[in-house]
């Protein structure tokens, strides 16, 4: 049990230990005091910062960035690297947008177009050209030589995964869209949509205001898999500046003959076993017909979860979408190929995909290999929990 202390007893022995010190010491202490409080009052200051304010004093203090978007990237992680590039601009600072791959699908061609992003696209971690990097739309570099080499400063993210920035990050897995979270940037920094007509705050270009918009609704399905009310709140916030003829074009571009026969391919050669279907489309002249079919595939009566699969020069890429509570999509893609060398899987519950080897997956390396018949039994294994 503590001693007690009477409060007479406790103040009389303060008095005589203040009284024992002499003007230097009375002042080291005074001074101590005073620098404790000072910065007790930035640390205050500092938590009471939003992301947003956060994010804008570290673009701030750097001359130039690069933003990195993912592989073959659509309209979420396009339109975040603009908003990013709007931020940057306020405060000075050189944004050079960047990706690899392509961008292929008719959607994402006409994104790009339509608002005319000046993107460059990269093969090797040397194309990168700043050496401050931030991440939109993904959490760790990947898709080109060199990418595990790249510790990016920034980080901003909805996607599950364990990369970090050095100095800033903000992964938010319960986000519909990583335009969500950017658009909440803006909005904390005190920017408007240029149609709110006030002159007197900064305001947001109508294209940057146009493509959030749109990369909210396209990784969302129009709001309807995988929201949070947060995907509701950037659309209202963002809605009075967009640009309805440009937001048209964009999202009713003309679709290629390739895709509309990937998606026929699905449609008519696919497998159901219960409430799962799962097609192997083979080659495909255009990767993005895959998650396109397998969203066809998802409005089939009956069907509560889908895998399709198609290969592209040597590769097979997966896209899998599921409605049904029992099945995270992600992690059934990842338990699928994970024995697989050079293959790799992930994603949210609702919506997953992935990239396999051909050659990896028919026995190069340490495997033995699988057929692409045993690679839809696995997959259909996944799907019921077996695997």
């Amino acid at each position: 049990m503590w001693p007690s202390i009477r409060p007479s007893t406790f103040h009389d022995g303060i008095e005589a230990w203040t009284a024992s010190l002499g003007p230097a010491e009375t002042a080291l202490i005074g001074l101590g005091a005073i620098a404790s409080l000072l910065g007790i009052g930035v640390a205050l200051r500092r938590y009471r910062r939003t992301p947003g304010e956060r994010f804008r004093r570290l673009l701030a203090n750097r001359d130039e960035v690069a933003v990195l978007m993912h592989p073959n990237p659509d309209p979420d992680a396009m339109s975040s690297a603009m908003a990013v590039a709007e931020i940057a601009d306020s405060v000075d600072t050189d944004a050079t947008l960047q990706y690899p791959g392509e961008i292929r699908h008719q959607e994402n061609r006409a994104f790009q177009t339509v608002l005319g992003l000046g993107f460059e696209r990269i093969e090797s971690a040397a194309d990168i050209v700043a050496d401050q990097v931030v991440l939109v739309d993904h959490n760790a570099a990947r898709g080109f030589d060199g990418a595990s080499s790249v510790e990016p400063t920034a980080v901003v993210d909805h996607h599950p995964g364990n990369g970090t920035g050095d100095d800033f990050t903000d992964v938010r897995t319960d986000y519909g869209a990583c335009a969500t979270i950017l658009t909440e940037y803006l909005q904390s920094l005190g920017v408007e949509p240029n149609g709110n007509g006030d002159q007197s705050t900064p305001s947001l270009a109508d294209e940057t205001a146009t493509g959030l918009l749109y990369g909210v609704q396209s990784d969302t399905n129009r709001l309807t898999k995988g929201c949070s009310s947060a995907e509701f709140d950037a659309c209202a916030f963002l809605y009075p500046g967009v640009n309805q003829t440009v937001l048209d074009r964009i999202a009713n571009p003309q679709v290629s003959a390739g895709a509309l026969e990937t998606k026929a391919r699905a449609i008519c050669d696919r497998q159901v076993r219960g409430s799962f279907a799962v097609c192997d489309v083979g080659e495909v002249p255009v990767v993005d017909a895959i998650p396109q079919a397998a969203d066809e595939l998802t409005s089939l009566e009956g069907v509560t979860a889908v895998v399709v699969y198609g290969e592209h020069e040597g590769t097979l890429h997966l896209s899998g979408r599921s409605r049904d509570d029992r099945v995270h999509m992600g992690e059934a893609l990842r338990a699928v190929v994970e024995d697989i060398p050079m293959a790799n899987a992930g994603g949210h519950a609702r919506m997953g995909g992935g990239q396999v080897s051909v050659e990896h997956m028919q026995g190069i390396g340490p495997s033995d290999g699988i057929s692409r018949r045993e690679l839809t039994d696995r997959l259909f294994g996944a799907l019921d929990g077996d695997v």
